[in-house]
């Protein structure tokens, strides 16, 4: 019967042409794994430009959505942060952008304010863009520090503002700002005078309304709840028409006598000019689906926003009527042009 025990030398071979195959299998995938994890780490994000600093109104609504918005878009998200000027910074560098739908960005009332406020843009404010959808709105808030004043509401305020004019300023994020143009409508309405600081974006109006730099201001609510919460700020009222879900033992600045005070904030997805409007739909579409997941909604709610996305047409016509509209408002304001 013949032996089936191989040989020594027999028994190397065997080894070898094992080592051989484990070698190749390794070498096979070190060599694949490389390309799996460049694939991974480059994939290629969408781009959120906002014109806006870190901890705005607008800032904190698009964040809320991040995560939501990498998976309806397919791609992930990252926020850049481009504040100045008003907005105009950070726009300037979006329509710059390939019209590719890779580099979006969320704009406010600044956006269309800018033509009333500024005698030159860089860029054009309806004709350089793509309107995606007009996403939601967000309330405005009257607040004061309270350290400094004293007032818990419209009629009290007012009166010390009549009193002694001098004694009290109001920030903005910035000349010609909607939260400039919020705060001077109240101004008008109340029948008061008082100095206005404009600040470069909503953080550092925040920081110098809290340790008393400037005594009242009007801002986003969701850039302040947190503020209004741990006492920092005070709350004198709320611009909407009627009472926010967010904060309801917030009464409007209607309801406490000046009853034409009616003014919020609008936020809306924009693309560079000439970005294809199957892609505009296609984007509208995934933005619509991210904020209507429950985390997101629970999100908006919470910060007193209301979440309807339209279409990028009805987005075209609300910007151009929007225009008309704080024309108007500026002129009434007495803002100057800049």
């Amino acid at each position: 019967m013949r032996s089936t025990t191989k040989n020594p030398i027999a028994l190397q071979l065997d080894r070898r042409h094992t080592l051989q195959g484990l070698g190749a299998l390794l070498l096979g995938g070190l060599a694949w794994a490389p390309r799996r994890l460049l694939a991974q780490t480059t994939e290629r994000a969408v781009r959120f430009i906002l014109p806006v600093g870190a901890g705005s109104g607008v800032d904190t609504i698009v964040r809320a959505a991040t995560a939501a918005l990498g998976k309806t878009l397919g791609h992930p998200v990252v926020i850049e942060n481009q504040p100045g000027a008003g907005g105009i910074v950070g726009t300037s560098a979006l329509v710059k952008a390939a019209p590719d739908g890779m580099t979006l960005g969320v704009v406010s009332n600044n956006h269309v304010v800018y033509p009333s406020v500024y005698k030159t843009l860089p860029f054009d404010p309806i004709n350089d863009i793509t309107p995606i959808c007009v996403l939601g709105s967000t309330p405005f808030v009257l607040v004061v520090n309270p350290a400094k004043v004293a007032a818990t509401n419209v009629k009290e305020l007012v009166a010390l503002l009549k009193a002694k004019p001098e004694a009290y300023n109001y920030a903005s994020s910035g000349n010609g700002t909607i939260l400039h143009l919020a705060a001077e409508m109240f101004m008008d309405e109340a029948q008061v005078k008082v100095k206005h600081i404009p600040y470069k974006g909503v953080g550092p109006m925040v920081t110098d309304l809290i340790g008393g730099q400037v005594e009242l201001g009007v801002l986003a609510l969701p850039a302040v709840q947190a503020h209004l919460k741990s006492g920092a700020l005070r709350a004198i009222g709320v611009g909407s028409a009627a009472r926010v879900a967010a904060a309801p033992e917030i009464p409007t600045i209607a309801e406490q006598g000046l009853p034409n005070y009616n003014i919020e904030g609008w936020f809306a997805v924009v693309g560079p000019a000439k970005l294809p409007i199957a892609e505009a739909r296609r984007i509208q579409a995934a933005v619509a689906a991210a904020y209507a997941t429950p985390e997101v909604k629970e999100a908006m709610a919470k910060q007193g926003n209301t979440i309807n996305p339209g279409t990028p047409e009805a987005a075209a016509q609300f910007f151009r009527s929007e225009m008309m509209k704080y024309a108007r408002l500026v002129k009434k304001a007495g803002v100057e042009l800049q």
